[in-house]
């Protein structure tokens, strides 16, 4: 999914500086954001004083969205280097065209995880015969230095591990949660799981106390570390502990997302992940006057165009904690 802010700031991120060495509760407020011509979502992460959860870099939820009468997604083709994507449904259909030549229908629960590289291109739509009702997340992780410039590639995984629990039930999306791994290619210890909880659920989840984690409510009341979530807020939870308490007073769900802390110092603008400001403004220009992205076959519409650069040099920030 792209950034479709037309004046994007650069974020500086990466680096412990911000890491917290022990559990904390920190909120992070939403901010709406314009995606395309139909669609507002989210926008959870990167935020104030927050870049980043282990190697998750972006992070934003959209719906639950009644769509029936309206086009729903429409994210033209626009590129992207240095992460990878992750689509992610609760209800509705997205459609996913790259320059690769894929082209795959995604609904709830499935994994489509596109590897950008050293560059890609893709589009996202709702299928024209699409059901009422639109509600997801997309999510973004930064590739470390040993492979930003691998080659592009996508994955569709249908059928994801699930553990259960009485009162629990967990789909894993990335890497591993009580001995399930996910089949999602993986280049940072990281984890991603989607969680739902039934109406009185009281669970101990365990976790890995050198990994921070961030949870992103998706539907219901629920209490995370005995702290109530709201759907569509994301709660920060630091570092530290062995186990996340989890209670519901009725039925909801969450995305959990932890990994270890990204040491290295990054630079991201608009769709571009990079270590310096050359190289995203190298890939502006490769978007917009070149072949490097390749081209997405079959999206009715136009590619979206690139923002200016801003006038300030892009550098990465950070500090070793």
């Amino acid at each position: 999914m792209s950034n479709l802010d037309v004046r994007p700031k650069p974020v500086q991120c990466g680096g412990r500086d911000d890491v917290a060495g022990g559990p904390v509760h920190e909120l992070l407020p939403p901010r709406r954001v314009p995606l395309g011509e139909s669609t507002v979502v989210r926008r959870l992460l990167p935020s104030l004083g927050r870049r980043m959860v282990g190697a998750w870099c972006f992070v934003d939820h959209y719906g639950p969205d009644d769509i029936t009468d309206q086009p729903g997604m429409q994210v033209p083709p626009h590129p992207h280097i240095g992460l990878q994507t992750v689509s992610w449904l609760h209800g509705g259909e997205v459609l996913h065209r790259d320059s690769l030549g894929s082209l795959q229908t995604i609904r709830p629960k499935q994994l489509g995880l596109m590897t950008a590289g050293r560059a890609i291109a893709h589009s996202e739509e709702s299928p024209r015969d699409h059901s009422p009702v639109l509600h997801g997340a997309q999510l973004w992780v930064a590739l470390p230095d040993a492979h930003r410039h691998t080659d592009p590639a996508w994955e569709f995984h249908p059928d994801l591990p699930v553990v259960t629990a009485p009162g629990f039930t967990a789909t894993l999306l990335l890497g591993e949660l009580d001995g399930a791994a996910s089949p999602g290619t993986a280049f940072t210890p990281i984890m991603g799981a989607d969680i739902a909880l039934e109406d009185g659920a009281d669970v101990r989840l365990p976790v890995e106390p050198d990994f921070e984690y961030a949870a992103l409510t998706m539907s219901g009341a629920i209490e995370i570390d005995g702290e109530r979530v709201e759907p569509g807020s994301m709660l920060y939870l630091g570092s530290g502990r062995r186990e996340l308490p989890l209670r519901a007073d009725g039925p909801g769900g969450f995305v959990l997302l932890g990994g270890e802390p990204f040491e290295e110092k990054l630079v991201m603008w608009w769709n571009f992940i990079a270590r310096a400001g050359e190289e995203i403004a190298q890939a502006r220009e490769d978007w917009m006057t070149g072949d490097r992205f390749g081209a997405v076959e079959g999206y009715r519409g136009d590619r979206l165009p690139a923002p200016p650069m801003p006038a300030a040099r892009l550098k990465p920030r950070g500090r070793t904690r």
